[in-house]
């Protein structure tokens, strides 16, 4: 799961954005440190790069002097108190001496890069210098680590730490050059001592390539870095449970009496909250509080206290039991297509108990005079008899009497910045008042108004549910909404997720809740006019797709150049702007395979920035070129389309992975219908070579290994795909037997749900949805029959499809996009020829893609992945779901993904009448 989302919530009150367009007030920008502010030197380039600022000796032409493409790299870590002395030290001493360097330019920035959730290979990395060879490294390293002597900041988890100061080294690349890893995946790259590209690995660990030394004067470091062991603890490591910035959690055993305990690590500097205190900090604040709620029978209790190196360790007993969230997928009622009155009122007498246990809990913490301050469904335990409560993670805890903010908090329960006090974990309450029976509120990020909407639908789908219970909660969420504050005023604070529990990953930098249109003011009961009744209904088409296109036509920004739409944050890694999945190409797919006519001024967009292609951008279908070829050739501009061809025949396509996401599947289908639609016999050739390279790979011996990637994007059904439109095409019978091979490898990874459902299986959690899950596999499987009606085995396959159904037809997931939530199942139903339900089912599932919709100037939109911003692209956001809407719902388009063409005998389109939500 991606820790970053946070993060990227940031900066905009609607959508994910990168960090550095975050801006302090209505006018100013975000404020920078003064060396920032300098101009650069005469013989400089300064160039703002992201979170950096770049700084560049250059000749008198002003081009960039030569220079190493690869070597030692040091890096600076810093801290609040001393960034602004480290920037300026560093600038004063490598400008006189030509050497390139850059720096993270903010306060703000800086702040993110060393939260609890930041990303742990760039962790700590405040300033990096690259100097031409080792003998200049050991200068800058005798030289700069004295004038920064005694200066702290985090310890960079990628590098060797030099002494004891700031200063950190790797070895690594300093121009970006790419290649594909060993997964098929385009990474930035070194050469190796052969001349050869390999990758840049950047795991949070220091590492020496194989091919390379280390240098004679870095021994004594790197010895001593492997000085400070656990072994003379009285505590058996036994798991890691968790990592992140801030440090591990560790289940272990005490040597001294067999107990069970947890050990809870504090990295100094890292692991920042919003108020700025590091890991240590919090972890002593855990300490306060637990001791202080001692006894009560609710909270785990201290067993020891410790440093280690100059890491802190909090010890604790290990309380039995599993989180809340983790009973969701197992008891939660509406995760199957007809749910059984008796297993409803089940499961809202269960759920009503376990949230009068929390509150009891609650109110004994706040009896001993504390606050909770993070309260939601993975601090929750449940005990082995799955009635008895406990609260767990008190790091972000504080006394009443402070009267103080929230700083962490998982975003679906993340109060308001006008709740203070006892006040947040009363909010806090509210929400899971809701999330126990709909657990989707981090839709509360974007707008706390959603509650009086969430509400109806749970008095709809869960009629014990007593009025009041939800009466109360809409009126202490929605309590003051329009001064809810901004996206800047809760920076920092943090949250967790799993399935189908709402929201993000296990305790994360929150980026904070911007709120959406909303009147201010008044709580809002059930029953009282949702700010959202306005919207149009999914399934009133075409009035839904008018409203979902001026949301999308009114968020485009073409006076940008990482991203024309909105979309996942994705968007915002190589290339990640352009493509089907997240950027500009999918949009413009959607847009004109529903109807919805073009838009030019983005096809102009899209021509601009693939001329030239931006360096790294990927090469597959649904990540880069090969997705962007498709959409601009179906568009009309071909020889663009082919241009990128050529440029994608260029690198060392044959070595990407097999998958359609990324993959030679997706280039082979491209090459294939460029081939059919232009005639020319090269492309029909490279698509053969790709077809053939796909059924060796079939052939060889599968992966040791205990689980697999499935489905249409990562899986073998997307090679299956392809495989299937190449036998279409030549009819060659080795294909269809390859494309079995693969559909089979992918039904090897599922299995059925006590409900009938087929389901792909991860281990840990069981996948219905379009891209990773049964419902990708079903797609294709849909199509395998239609090519081969008279295949092997069809009655299995019929078992098979019928599951998918099943799996299809649920009556709750916890997201609305195409990928990864309900929009899939919709674009399935609409499609299916598998015999069953799909019309009654699809009308139900247009009509609950209503709970997920949200307000976007007026007009109807919904939100990305993780829920806390809107997004406006195909994977994972609205326009998603117009793609499948359209292909669901209107009866003259022949909408659809590239390359699952509406099969023959679907159901007639438009012939579903949605229920009303």
């Amino acid at each position: 799961m991606d820790k970053r989302y946070e993060v990227y919530a940031l900066a905009d009150r609607h959508f994910y954005e990168t960090p550095d367009r975050l801006s302090v007030g209505e006018q100013g920008a975000a404020p920078v440190y003064e060396t920032a502010r300098r101009e650069a030197p005469e013989g400089w380039h300064a160039d703002r790069i992201g979170d950096w600022l770049t700084l560049t000796p250059v000749d008198d032409e002003g081009r960039p002097l030569p220079g190493p493409a690869q070597g030692w790299k040091i890096h600076a870590s810093a801290n609040r108190a001393n960034a602004e002395r480290i920037a300026a030290t560093v600038w004063d001493y490598c400008v006189p001496r030509r050497i390139p360097f850059k720096f993270v330019p903010g306060p703000h920035l800086l702040h993110l890069r060393n939260t609890k959730y930041a990303a742990r290979d760039t962790s700590g990395k405040f300033v990096t210098v690259y100097p031409a060879g080792e003998e200049q490294l050991h200068l800058v390293l005798r030289e700069l680590g004295e004038l920064l002597d005694g200066l702290e900041g985090p310890y960079i988890l990628t590098d060797l730490r030099w002494n004891e100061g700031p200063l950190y080294v790797r070895y690594g690349a300093f121009a970006r050059s790419f290649v594909v890893d060993e997964r098929g995946t385009l990474v930035l790259a070194v050469q190796d001592a052969e001349g050869r590209l390999v990758p840049d690995h950047r795991k949070p660990s220091f590492h020496v390539p194989d091919w390379v030394t280390l240098p004679a004067f870095l021994e004594p470091q790197l010895a001593a870095r492997n000085t400070t062991t656990v072994g003379d603890l009285p505590y058996r490591i036994e798991k890691a449970l968790h990592f992140s910035n801030g440090g591990g959690v560790y289940a272990g055993t005490d040597t001294r009496d067999g107990s069970k305990v947890v050990l809870k690590e504090g990295r100094p500097h890292a692991g920042l909250a919003a108020d700025g205190a590091d890991a240590i900090s919090r972890l002593a604040r855990e300490k306060y509080a637990l001791e202080q709620v001692s006894g009560l029978g609710v909270v785990p209790e201290v067993r020891d206290w410790f440093t280690l190196g100059d890491h802190r360790f909090l010890v604790m007993e290990f309380l039995e039991g599993r989180p809340l969230n983790s009973f969701f997928a197992e008891r939660h009622p509406l995760l199957a297509p007809d749910p059984d009155p008796d297993a409803v009122a089940a499961y809202t007498a269960w759920a009503l108990r376990i949230h009068q246990g929390v509150e009891a809990a609650v109110e004994a913490v706040h009896g001993r005079g504390i606050v909770f301050n993070d309260l939601h469904v993975f601090n929750i335990m449940i005990a082995p008899d799955e009635e008895t409560v406990s609260l767990l993670d008190f790091e972000a805890a504080a006394p009443i009497e402070e009267n103080g903010r929230q700083v962490v908090a998982h975003p679906g329960f993340f109060a308001p910045p006008d709740r203070t006090g006892a006040d947040v974990d009363r909010y806090a309450l509210a929400c899971l008042r809701l999330a126990l029976f709909m657990p989707v509120t981090t839709l509360f990020v974007v707008d706390r108004g959603k509650a009086a909407h969430l509400a109806e639908v749970i008095a709809g789908q869960f009629p014990d549910v007593p009025r009041e219970f939800l009466d109360e909660a809409v009126a202490e969420i929605t309590r003051d909404c329009g001064a809810a504050g901004t996206a800047h005023d809760r920076a920092g604070a943090e949250d967790s997720r799993g399935r189908p529990a709402p929201g993000a990953a296990s305790d994360r930098p929150v980026a904070g809740a911007a709120l959406g249109p909303q009147a201010p003011g008044a709580s809002l009961p059930v029953g009282a006019t949702s700010p959202f009744a306005a919207l149009a209904e999914p399934g009133d088409w075409p009035y839904s797709r008018d409203s979902m296109v001026k949301a999308i036509l009114a968020s485009a920004t073409p006076e940008r150049d990482d991203r024309l739409f909105p979309g996942d944050i994705a968007q915002f890694s190589d290339g990640g702007g352009l493509g089907l999945a997240h950027g500009a190409a999918g949009v413009l797919h959607a847009l004109a395979e529903t109807g919805a006519g073009r838009f030019e001024e983005g096809e102009r967009w899209l021509l601009a920035h693939t001329d030239p292609v931006p360096a790294g951008t990927p090469l597959g279908l649904y990540d880069g070129l090969a997705g962007v070829a498709y959409v601009l050739d179906r568009l009309g501009h071909r020889q663009r389309a082919l241009d990128l061809l050529d440029g994608i025949l260029r690198e060392r396509w044959q070595k990407l992975s097999s998958d359609l996401h990324g993959g030679l599947a997706g280039v082979g289908l491209v090459l294939g219908q460029l081939a059919r639609t232009t005639g020319e016999p090269a492309l029909a050739e490279r698509a053969a070579e790709a077809a053939a390279l796909l059924v060796r790979r079939l052939a060889e011996p599968r992966p040791d290994t205990p689980r697999r990637r499935a489905g249409l994007l990562r899986g073998a059904s997307g090679p299956a795909l392809f495989l299937l439109r190449q036998y279409e095409a030549i009819g060659d019978p080795e294909l269809l037997d390859a494309a079995t091979d693969a559909l089979r490898r992918d039904l090897e990874c599922c299995v059925v749900q006590k409900g009938g459902s087929l389901e792909v299986d991860e281990g840990w959690r069981t996948l219905p949805y379009l891209g990773d899950g049964s419902v990708g596999l079903g797609m294709v499987v849909d199509d395998y029959l239609s090519l081969a009606p008279g295949a092997p085995q069809a009655e299995e396959w019929e078992h098979v499809r019928s599951g998918v159904l099943t799996a299809a037809s649920s009556r709750f997931y916890a997201q609305p996009g195409l990928f990864q939530g309900r929009a899939g199942m919709i674009l399935h139903l609409g499609r299916t020829t598998a015999p069953g339900p799909a019309r009654e089912r699809l009308a139900e599932q247009v009509g609950a893609l209503g709970w997920f919709a949200m307000a976007y100037q007026g007009q109807l939109a919904f939100p990305g992945h993780q829920m806390m911003r809107l997004s406006m692209d195909l994977g994972t956001g609205t326009a998603g779901c117009l793609l499948a809407l359209g292909a669901a719902l209107d009866e003259e388009s022949t909408a659809q993904l590239p390359f699952l063409p509406p099969l023959p005998a679907a159901p007639t389109r438009g012939s579903a009448q949605p229920a009303k939500s």
